[in-house]
């Protein structure tokens, strides 16, 4: 599989049974846009038991390297579907990066500063690798029937469903989809066949990126330089990819020819001012942008529910976008499965509207700023920003101002419906709207693991014992909260001094470390309500049955 060309790939189409149908064939999902969104929600529909078909009008993998940066979070997200191993083998992993003013260093930063987390803050990976991965996986799973050459041309909503469209080289044929998920992209055909537009701002201001081909010996952290020798006045950023690939960005200023800016002649110049005249590199492919920071007002409309750059776009600075894309489809998944097979009412899709918004206008608000401080506007901001920068060599409070792009971070749901408010004493770290955080774990026979491993995707609770199992009588209600309507995993947390008993039914991990404790601020009798996306629903400094079987059904939308 590593010998292939994932960026000269080409989808056959192939006609569908469907096509040729008397009346629309209906389906449970629909899913439009095969890029790393589409295709992640659709793994992850997939693996819940949900059929669901994949249409994408191209026939080929993203062009040119695009989305690289992925965070840990994301990485996490795609271990669960069973494709992060193989994003972090192929990817370049980093967790520090370095800011420069002028010629100087001025600010280091640390991502990840503490050990035991399985995954690294970031890995740089280009983006046609990302999805020919995502898509190797979704040929295998025989839940997703994708179909290449296949562009949704008309929408029209029903109260139970979606009617659409589809327009392939055989002509146009008619589908109908209980639920319709639109992760078509920043110019998202959906959203303009329902009428819908995004708002926000478009930044007065153009970047180059140019993907360079060479063997350097400069180490895997992410540089931004802010008004550099090479470049003067301007910002410029550096990260390494895969296969001795260099990411570069060069900002343009506004009066930038976009169509003369990316001509060999015009490029290479830059280039070699940063890399040195000896230094030898190809140019693999380089492409202009402009920043946007903008979202749709709403991203549920009836039966038609938008993710990713559909939904919302930010400015790449502070890789917010395809990892934010990614959450999205996470936090959908098990809602819409849970919907479907009717354990959930449908409001709770309307919670994924409330939790994702949420996080579009975090992530558009960090971006915003980013952007403010990289391209000032004004004298007196360009002039605010170099003090900051000059600070920054010798105060740690001026490092705190400095914005090179703030980094993408999952958002907490502190304010969910979902939630369960606490009504005990525990530090603010782990609160319910908090994602899990990871922390090795060794299980019952011996083997060293992850604690997010034993987060499967399910509803999971989590009972912190020490060294010694339940009592008799909390087994029997433990084990009456597992057997009900919606599947709950039990998972008992010993402290590794003496091995746990475990009741039926019931998985023992073991915080042989007591790093799960620390970062979970639990003691014996301590439990934590995990959603299937790994978010935190409620915790107890006591087991209550009671109260937590009331915060399950609240997590599910029923209260």
């Amino acid at each position: 599989m590593s010998d292939i060309d994932y960026q000269a790939l080409e989808f056959a189409y192939q006609k569908h049974a469907d096509q040729d149908c008397p009346a629309p064939a209906s389906h449970r999902v629909v899913v439009v846009g095969a890029g790393p969104v589409g295709l992640t929600t659709a793994l992850d529909l997939a693996q819940r038991g949900v059929r669901v078909v994949v249409l994408d009008d191209d026939y080929r993998l993203s062009t040119g390297s695009r989305a690289i940066c992925f965070a840990k979070r994301t990485l996490e997200i795609w271990d669960r579907l069973g494709v992060g191993q193989r994003m972090a083998d192929k990817g370049v992993s980093w967790n520090v990066g370095k800011v420069f003013f002028r010629d100087q260093e001025v600010w280091r930063f640390d991502l990840l500063p503490e050990p035991g987390h399985r995954r690294p803050a970031f890995v740089n990976l280009q983006q046609y690798y990302v999805e020919g991965f995502l898509h190797e996986a979704a040929c295998a799973h025989p839940l997703i029937d994708l179909r290449w050459k296949s562009k949704v041309v008309g929408v029209t909503q029903r109260d139970d469903g979606v009617d659409l469209a589809v327009e392939t080289p055989d002509g146009t044929y008619a589908l109908q989809a209980e639920w319709l998920v639109a992760c078509d992209g920043a110019r998202s055909p959906v959203r303009k066949l329902l009428g819908q537009e995004s708002h926000g701002r478009v930044f007065k201001d153009r970047f180059l990126i140019a993907d360079v081909k060479m063997t350097a010996d400069f180490p895997a952290e992410r540089w931004f330089w802010f008004d550099p020798p090479f470049h003067p006045n301007q910002s410029v950023l550096l990260h390494m990819q895969p296969d001795n690939v260099w990411r570069i960005d060069f900002q343009l200023g506004w009066n930038a020819d976009p169509v003369e800016a990316v001509k060999p002649a015009n490029v290479l110049p830059r280039i070699r001012a940063l890399l040195g005249p000896d230094t030898q590199f190809e140019l693999e492919w380089v492409s202009v942008y402009t920043f946007a920071c903008e979202r749709m007002d709403a991203f549920r409309h009836g039966r038609v529910v938008f993710a990713g750059d559909a939904a919302h776009r930010v400015s790449p600075f502070g890789a917010r976008g395809a990892n934010s894309g990614v959450q999205d489809a996470e936090n959908l998944a098990w809602k819409l499965q849970l919907v479907l097979a009717g354990a959930a009412p449908e409001r709770l899709i309307d919670s994924y509207a409330a939790e994702r918004e949420q996080a579009a206008d975090e992530n558009l608000l960090n971006s915003t700023r980013s952007t403010d401080f990289i391209t000032p506007k004004s004298t007196a901001s360009r002039h605010f920003r170099n003090a900051v920068l000059n600070l920054a060599r010798e105060h740690p409070f001026a490092r705190a101002l400095v914005n090179s792009g703030r980094l993408s971070l999952p958002t907490a749901y502190t304010d969910s419906p979902l939630n369960t408010p606490d009504v005990d004493a525990f530090d603010g770290r782990m609160a319910p709207g908090a994602v899990a955080l990871d922390a090795p774990v060794r299980d019952a026979a011996g083997r060293d693991g992850w604690w997010l491993s034993c987060l499967d995707g399910s509803f999971v609770l989590a009972l912190f014992c020490g060294a010694r199992a339940p009592a008799a009588a909390t087994q029997a209600a433990l084990r009456k909260l597992a057997d009900g309507a919606v599947p709950l995993r039990i998972v008992l947390v010993g402290d590794g001094s003496a091995p746990l008993d475990a009741p039926a039914g019931c998985a023992v991990v073991y915080d042989h470390q007591g790093c799960l404790a620390q970062r979970y601020d639990a003691r014996p009798g301590t439990c934590y309500l995990l959603r299937p996306d790994q978010h935190v629903a409620a915790r107890r400094r006591a087991f209550d049955p009671a109260a937590l079987a009331a915060a399950l059904a609240r997590a599910l939308g029923q209260a």
